[in-house]
């Protein structure tokens, strides 16, 4: 509750750019997202950046993920992975209503939220949810579509070793069956157009793991909506 309200408070008080340090602005000023956060070329199912033309990578050619599409803001490279490090580890729920309308100024991330039925954060394990005090891909979904936002139907049912120090086969077995639909509730996923929403996507074995488990539950189509993706 308290950090409820100081989170009101601080979207009422001016502050200071957390990249140019300009003053008074939000958490990230105009300026810097005009110039750090240019929309690009992405791979349709993975957001891999592609060049002009190509609508899927040769890894989602090969194998497919169990996304329809995949959306991605910024890369995951100066100001964006320090912000959403200081986000996510720094006590920072405040900087929530600035990252979502980030989100929201994407051109392809609008229409995307407008046909979905059901924005669902991707859950946190019990362990890591104690440590941090909340989770970012639910506060987030809470700023982009409350109405839609639904904490509680996805659920992480295993935790799992920090990806960040795996290589990519061992992440995508790290995560094998770390995700479920809650077994009473499957019937609001079943038939429904659901955005999966995550701060950052690396190799995608969270975000790939999450959507199969949504993709057997009978969710009708799956759209991986990210903050930032590494490149």
């Amino acid at each position: 509750m308290f950090r409820r309200l100081i989170e009101r408070l601080s979207h009422a008080l001016p502050s200071q750019c957390a990249v140019c340090h300009a003053w008074p602005a939000q958490p990230v000023c105009e300026t810097c997202i005009t110039r750090f956060a240019q929309p690009q070329s992405r791979c349709q199912t993975c957001a891999l950046p592609v060049p002009a033309g190509i609508s899927r990578c040769g890894a989602c050619l090969k194998t497919p993920p169990p996304l329809d599409a995949c959306l991605a803001a910024v890369g995951y490279a100066y100001p964006w992975s320090e912000l959403i490090a200081r986000y996510k580890f720094g006590d920072m729920p405040g900087w929530s209503a600035a990252l979502a309308g980030l989100l929201r100024s994407m051109p392809w991330v609008e229409p995307a939220l407008e046909a979905a039925d059901l924005l669902l954060p991707m859950p946190l394990s019990r362990q890591r949810l104690q440590q941090r005090g909340y989770n970012q891909a639910l506060e987030l979904a809470r700023h982009l579509a409350p109405a839609k936002a639904v904490p509680g139907l996805l659920l992480r049912i295993r935790d799992t070793p920090p990806q960040s120090a795996l290589q990519r086969a061992e992440r995508l077995r790290n995560v094998q069956g770390a995700f479920a639909v809650e077994p009473l509730r499957q019937t609001e996923v079943r038939g429904k157009r659901v955005v999966l929403l995550d701060d950052v996507m690396t190799s995608g074995a969270s975000l790939f793991a999450a959507a199969q488990a949504l993709r057997d539950a009978g969710a009708a189509h799956i759209t991986g909506l990210v903050l930032a993706r590494t490149e």
